[in-house]
């Protein structure tokens, strides 16, 4: 499941990053955003979502989140 289908308030832990773009992986990494950490799906809206990683909260759009994969 990627992090578009995650609920609000939830906390998942991510399994994965799907994308083969290295500057995309390394710009998630530099947010904290790597296999085994939380993260919190904070509100939606239709163009993305804000969501929570370690301390920081940061606003995704629907393409970056979909390459978030979470169980």
């Amino acid at each position: 499941m990627d992090l578009r289908s995650a609920q609000e308030g939830k906390e998942y832990i991510i399994r994965q990053i799907a994308t083969d773009d290295e500057e995309l992986d390394a710009f998630l990494f530099s947010l904290g955003c790597y296999s085994g950490e939380p993260i919190t799906v904070i509100a939606r809206r239709k163009s993305g979502m804000t969501v929570s990683i370690k301390d920081g909260r940061y606003n995704f759009d629907n393409q970056l989140a979909e390459a978030i994969l979470i169980g």
